[in-house]
């Protein structure tokens, strides 16, 4: 996809959509990046986006609970969209819509017709949108996915995913917490490790006896990947101990050998004999000693790189759909018990 890059030697202004605890996080990142303005703050309790931005100092900060009014108003060139997953699509299309580009919080939306309709909107608009996937960007998940680079082709990847989780009461209103709400961040990342994309899949979600979610919050998912790979997940939401990393933990196993990443620390490696495979380190912090949620700066980095270079980041739209069709694939086929085909065509 080509979109219209911005050339101005100014700051790009910005407006954040969302007062939650997400909204709070990103409103810092773009205060503290010298390519950017924050002119902005939109929620739909407008209070909530004032008692936001005071909090941060921002006391003359146009904030209001329309989002068409800042945008026309304050003529920002993009939104972070930081709204529940249910808004994601009438915010994102509206901006896009007004010539504004999109960064957005995950998932890209709640349905597949939903997010395509939001592709084509920023095709017909030109504008940049993209998701952040910030778990893309930790340090060892970056250094397994370099290691991993170098076992050849890939045969198998699993992924395993338990939480002992009592999370927002949201949670619970859902048929299955686990697929619909955590599930993306690991199906993103096997493909942004394998480089592969889903075929197909077959998915097993269940609610086990002793769990505190009404729905189902434990699932086991194989795809079927591009290249012949299999991406395996097992994962629960209410696992009693035993916890993983909020990344989960990983194995790949490629013609060259097998890697494998706790999800927090430096992964591991160990080739046959007439291969050899680095154990690539992680690179250093670049926002040493700042107090921060993990994935932003670097995801805003990218974005604006992208806004003024016309190099798409890693979660262009156009890319995180297949992410989100995972999800999707995934969720069919727990519902039908039938292997499902993933389609990510717009």
């Amino acid at each position: 996809m080509t979109f219209i890059t911005l050339d101005e030697d100014r700051p790009l202004r910005a407006v954040v959509v969302g007062a939650g605890y997400i909204g709070g996080q990103w409103a810092p990142e773009l205060l503290a990046h010298p390519g950017t303005e924050l002119v902005g703050w939109v929620d739909v309790v407008e209070e909530r986006a004032r008692a936001a931005a005071t909090t941060l100092g921002l006391d003359g900060l146009p904030v209001s609970a329309s989002l068409t009014a800042v945008l026309d108003g304050e003529e920002p060139d993009f939104i972070v969209n930081c709204t529940i997953p249910e808004a994601h699509r009438e915010v994102t299309v509206t901006a896009l819509e007004r010539g504004v580009s999109v960064l957005s919080e995950k998932p890209m939306s709640i349905t597949l017709d939903e997010a395509r309709t939001m592709v084509r909107a920023a095709d017909r608009a030109r504008r940049l949108f993209a998701v952040n996937q910030n778990r893309r960007f930790l340090p060892n998940l970056v250094a397994f996915r370099r290691t991993v680079a170098e076992l050849g082709p890939l045969g198998l990847l699993t992924s395993e995913f338990f939480m002992p989780y009592e999370g927002p009461p949201f949670l619970s209103a859902l048929e299955h917490p686990l697929l619909q709400d955590m599930a993306i961040h690991l199906f993103d990342l096997a493909r942004a490790v394998s480089g592969a994309d889903p075929v197909s899949a077959y998915c097993e979600s269940f609610r086990s006896p002793w769990s505190w979610y009404p729905g189902a919050c434990s699932a086991t998912a194989i795809f079927e990947m591009t290249g012949g790979l299999r991406y395996t997940f097992t994962g629960s939401w209410s696992a009693p101990g035993q916890a993983t990393s909020w990344t989960g933990s990983w194995r790949a196993a490629g013609s060259h050998g097998t890697a494998r990443w706790d999800g927090s620390g430096r992964p591991t490696v160990e080739t046959v004999k007439e291969h050899k495979a680095r154990r690539h380190p992680p690179e250093p912090d670049r926002y040493p000693g700042r107090p921060r949620f993990s994935g932003l700066a670097e995801g805003l980095e990218e974005f604006l790189t992208g806004l003024r270079t016309g190099r798409a980041p890693q979660g262009e739209c156009h890319d995180n759909i297949r992410s989100l069709a995972m999800v999707t694939a995934a969720l069919e086929s727990a519902r039908t018990g039938t292997r499902v085909p993933v389609a990510f065509d717009v």
